[in-house]
């Protein structure tokens, strides 16, 4: 294994973060005061435990780690775009991974902030303190892009999934805010006094202090995200990323591996079941998850045909449609 992979693969934790050089000049960011790294496991201790990253896939990791730039991962579904992102938090102990997933009607201020000024105004109303004394902080909670750029002394892990579904604008908005690692809160900017305690997507359990009415992170975040292919992005957009795509296991031997890892013992006679996977995917597509739901329910159901119950979990995602 290469010395400079702090990311390996190898699913047990280490400190391998702390070798992470200084960042390239010009992706060097000085937010502050620096925050302590968050407590707990990367949020999907199985799927990160279990997951086989690719050669291809430990390397574009360590260079998004190395440039401070974002991970954009392509492949079908069931390759395990999405767990890549839990697998690299749990070796290197960057805390819980903080999801942002992309619908069509996503906007970049829903990855930022949120602030609640219907609460506010009813606070106010049932006797609170005026408006200009209130603390402002209560109404205000970071998404996860925001919390992400946090200035954190270690990078925090920022899965955006699925952002090929997102609204054509929201890539090149999001290009502003990865090359500056930073944002403002206009609602505190305008205040006297702009600085606030306020939430985060970590949960309720504690704030931070934004100050001046600006975010601006000190680790640029490990962000990993997805796309299953079902647009293009802006040469703009891909220039600054770093990029894989990952595949669907190659081999028998390789999705029996895949399959033995999830299921351990229950995996034990079913290399019928994997080889009609294999059958299958030769006319259209099917997700690895599939195959292990299939798996763990033919080992479980007392059927007459194991095959027959097989296909009807692991039904085509894309080609000829299967007999009901």
């Amino acid at each position: 294994m290469p010395d400079w992979l702090l990311y390996t693969g190898g699913r047990r934790r280490h400190d391998g973060i702390d070798r992470l050089p200084p960042p390239p000049p010009w992706r060097a960011f000085d937010g502050g005061p620096l925050l302590p790294p968050p407590s707990g496991g990367s949020g999907n201790t199985h799927q990160a435990t279990t997951y086989r990253p690719s050669d291809d896939a430990v390397q574009q990791v360590n260079a998004a780690l190395y440039l401070r730039r974002p991970l954009l991962v392509t492949g079908p579904p069931g390759t395990g775009k999405s767990t890549l992102a839990y697998a690299v938090a749990h070796e290197l102990g960057l805390g819980p991974v903080l999801h942002w997933p992309i619908t069509s009607r996503t906007t970049l201020r829903d990855g930022l902030y949120q602030y609640d000024p219907l609460t506010r105004l009813y606070a106010a109303r049932d006797g609170g303190a005026p408006a200009s004394d209130e603390d402002i902080g209560r109404f205000i909670r970071l998404g996860p892009l925001g919390t992400a750029l946090l200035p954190y002394a270690r990078p925090r892990v920022l899965l955006v999934d699925e952002i090929d579904k997102s609204d054509i604008d929201l890539p090149n908005d999001l290009l502003t805010v990865f090359e500056k690692g930073e944002y403002e809160i206009p609602e505190l900017a305008r205040r006297a006094d702009p600085s606030a305690d306020v939430m985060t997507a970590d949960g309720p359990g504690g704030r931070v202090t934004v100050t001046a009415g600006t975010v601006r992170c000190n680790a640029f975040p490990l962000v990993v995200m997805t796309s299953n292919g079902e647009r293009e992005f802006p040469p703009a957009f891909l220039r600054r990323c770093v990029t894989v795509e990952l595949r669907q296991p190659a081999d028998e031997a390789e999705l029996s591996a895949i399959v033995r890892e999830h299921l351990g013992d229950l995996a034990d006679r079913s290399d019928d079941l994997v080889r009609r996977f294999f059958e299958r995917s030769a006319s259209g597509t099917l997700a690895t998850d599939q195959l292990l739901n299939a798996v763990y329910l033919c080992r479980h159901a007392d059927a007459d045909d194991r095959e027959a119950l097989a296909d009807r979990i692991m039904r085509r995602l894309t080609g000829p449609m299967d007999d009901d």
